[in-house]
């Protein structure tokens, strides 16, 4: 399943990575870590909360 990945960077350093799908948000010091942070946490709201699509869902709304 292909989601979103919204990240920012922070002044800090680092990166705030978002998955608008589900509202997931977590962080990393790297694109990467800050992507791989962002799965682990997806997959594991997914698991708790399935997200259901309907096959005949219209996009052109």
């Amino acid at each position: 399943m292909e989601m979103t990945a919204a990240l920012t960077p922070v002044e800090e350093g680092g990166y705030v990575a978002m998955n608008p799908e589900t509202g997931t948000t977590t962080q990393g010091e790297t694109v990467e870590e800050a992507i791989a942070n962002l799965q682990e946490a997806t997959t594991l709201y997914l698991a708790e909360f399935p997200m259901h699509v309907c096959a005949n869902a219209r996009t052109d709304a």
